[in-house]
């Protein structure tokens, strides 16, 4: 296919300087460079230029209609940075920023849009390379006609062959592939550019292909001279049984050697057939680690297999040390966030593989992945032998970081050469869902009751603010149906069920449920609302979940709250006893969970309960965590 030419500058020099500009009907798939900047116009947000996706665009979207539709810009236009990537088997339509983008079944090419910010080194195309619609002799013809730029006032126009140009802007385009650095190379900082992405055919045009059949869900909007009746193999979704957002930390390091680097991304190639990559299954992303560590691709750049052998095949090894706690780290601040296609139903794995051993501590940081929800699970391959032990940072280091130190997480070859072993059951472990335990977190793993005095010494104005507290408390947790559950009572001489842990299943429904809870008036039997509440709430609580009480009260109560205290311990619900005003300290501490320390608080007016929030999530996420990994 030849290509042309849509923007010229006043000189060939200034064509490389600059960003080109395009309209808001540009689509991505018109363009042939697979990364680029441009600058989009103002009033791209007209529903009249089509975006399919959300996220992840197909290349028949309005590359500026896309951009607004993501955020990345606003109906004012802009600098954006592009990114082809792999088509997908389905694109979902959503209402973004003032723009309804619109369902697509199936897509051989996709986008995404990202701010214009430059990677160094990185040299972006200064005019960008478009298909061509023109038959193959119009186009024959066309190339080696001269081309005249309109003159600039005070200048003359000079002829120049479009095929020139053309020559030029592919040299621009081609993409700038990882370097393989020496080993005196190894400890360089700078993060170098990533592989293109995406899966593409030799013809780039806007003539993307469906699988005969397939109906657009949005009709009317693809005109049917553009569709190719071309039959496409069928794409998989993925496995729905393996749901996982997966990275793989792979060393990189000096150390390592060429062949052992070849035999590691091999391992990686066969993860990936055999995981069934697909939107409805596992997703992987990998990072690669040496002094520092840098995203090859996340978790949205493949969405099939192929695509992701392809991808692994082309990685360069980097160099370096092996600090793998520092790796660590980035995968827990940057790799796992919507941005990168986190999902947020699917739990995280990182799959860290070393040779020999890190040239860093690694406990720290695999404690605060683990604390984020982040399965962590370790391939070690030879070993320190005896002599080398003194070099060792941290002995025991696999079972320092991993999720639990009861085998499920870690996997040992003795060589290089049986690496290969370790696929089937790594792949099966990875699956096993159920088995994930540090998916669960503090703050989405337990059954949350709250249990409200509404004593008449509380007052309607004290009475609002307590409610505040429990819905700060409330905002800091993962609420729905699988993750934290929250439920209330309040009481005087009597007691009443507000809300069970199965009548609201989202945040902002138990927000709102919170507020709708009207003050009582009355007296004070602390006792018997603890009673009440372990049969009317924590009686329904499910077997998986933690079960906190998180009681409030301003005085004495008239009940013993002795024997109902001692019930709560037995039936294993942790009990958080927190007093204002008048209450009773001594109270307090019988009501809480051991130690009382840690599970009760005093404070001296109700304004002042807010200062607390931080201290109770935090005591509740210490106390989760310490739980034995085994």
């Amino acid at each position: 296919m030849r290509t042309v030419v849509l923007t010229m500058k006043a000189s060939v020099i200034e064509m490389f300087l600059a960003v080109p500009q395009i309209n808001c009907d540009v689509k991505a798939g018109k363009i042939i460079n697979p990364e680029f900047i441009v600058k989009c116009p103002a009033g791209c947000q007209d529903p009249k230029y089509h975006v399919y996706g959300t996220d992840v665009y197909a290349s028949y979207s309005s590359v500026c209609g896309a951009a607004v539709h993501s955020g990345v810009l606003d109906n004012s236009g802009g600098k954006i940075l592009v990114r082809k990537v792999a088509g997908q088997s389905g694109y979902k339509g959503s209402y973004s920023n003032g723009v309804q983008s619109l369902s697509l079944p199936r897509w051989r090419e996709s986008f995404i849009v990202l701010e214009s910010k430059p990677k160094k080194g990185v040299t972006y195309p200064s005019a960008l390379t478009y298909s061509s619609s023109k038959s193959p002799a119009a186009q024959a013809g066309e190339t080696t006609k001269a081309y005249r730029r309109p003159p600039s006032p005070g200048t003359t126009a000079q002829p120049v062959t479009l095929m020139q140009l053309l020559a030029v802007t592919v040299a621009e385009a081609t993409p700038t592939t990882l370097p393989r650095p020496s080993p005196s190379a190894a400890s360089t900082t700078s993060s170098p550019r990533p592989q293109p992405v995406g899966h593409r055919s030799q013809e780039m045009g806007e003539t993307d292909l469906l699988k005969p059949g397939s109906v657009l869900l949005d009709e009317g909007f693809v005109p049917k001279e553009e569709l190719s009746t071309q039959s496409l193999e069928p794409v998989s979704l993925g496995d729905p049984n393996c749901k996982v957002d997966l990275s793989f930390l792979i060393d990189g390091s000096a150390s390592i050697g060429k062949r052992r680097f070849r035999i590691q991304k091999q391992l990686l190639a066969d993860v990936a057939q055999a995981l069934d990559i697909g939107p409805a299954g596992p997703l992987m992303g990998v990072v690669q680690y040496g002094d520092n560590p840098a995203t090859h691709f996340n978790l949205k750049t493949h969405m099939n297999s192929q695509d992701l052998k392809t991808a692994i095949e082309k990685i360069p090894q980097r160099g370096g040390l092996s600090n793998v706690g520092r790796a660590i780290s980035f995968v827990t601040k940057n790799f796992f966030s919507k941005a990168n296609g986190n999902r947020s139903g699917a739990p995280n794995v990182v799959v860290v593989m070393v040779d020999g051993w890190p040239t860093d501590k690694v406990e720290e940081a695999s404690r605060l992945a683990r604390e984020s929800g982040i399965n962590i699970f370790f391939i070690t391959i030879e070993g320190a032998v005896e002599n080398e032990k003194q070099y060792v940072v941290e002995p025991n280091f696999a079972n320092k970081a991993v999720c639990r130190t009861n085998g499920f997480y870690s996997l040992h070859v003795q060589s290089w050469f049986g690496l290969h072993k370790t696929l089937q059951p790594l792949v099966k472990r990875v699956c096993d869902t159920d088995r994930l335990a540090c998916s669960k977190t503090c703050l989405n793993s337990a059954d949350i009751g709250f249990v409200i005095d509404g004593s008449s010494s509380v007052g309607t104005g004290n009475f609002r603010t307590v409610l505040q507290f429990v819905t700060n408390i409330s905002k800091e947790f993962e609420i729905s149906d699988t993750d934290t559950r929250i439920g209330a009572v309040q009481y005087t001489y009597e007691q009443r069920l507000e809300f069970g842990f199965d009548k609201y299943s989202s945040k902002p429904d138990i927000l709102n449920a919170i507020k709708r809870v009207g003050y009582w008036s009355g007296g004070t039997s602390t006792g018997a609302a603890i009673n009440f509440a372990l049969e009317q709430l924590f009686m329904k609580s499910k077997p998986n979940k933690r079960k906190l009480m998180i009681l409030i009260t301003d005085g004495r109560s008239y009940d013993d709250v002795r024997i109902p205290a001692m019930a709560a311990h037995l039936k294993g619900v942790i009990t958080y006893a927190i007093g204002v005003a008048w209450a009773a300290q001594e109270e307090l501490e019988v009501i809480a969970t051991h130690p009382a320390r840690d599970h009760s608080f005093f404070v001296d007016e109700f304004d002042n309960l807010y200062q607390y929030v931080p201290r109770v999530i935090q005591n509740i996420c210490t106390e989760f965590n310490s739980q034995p990994r085994n």
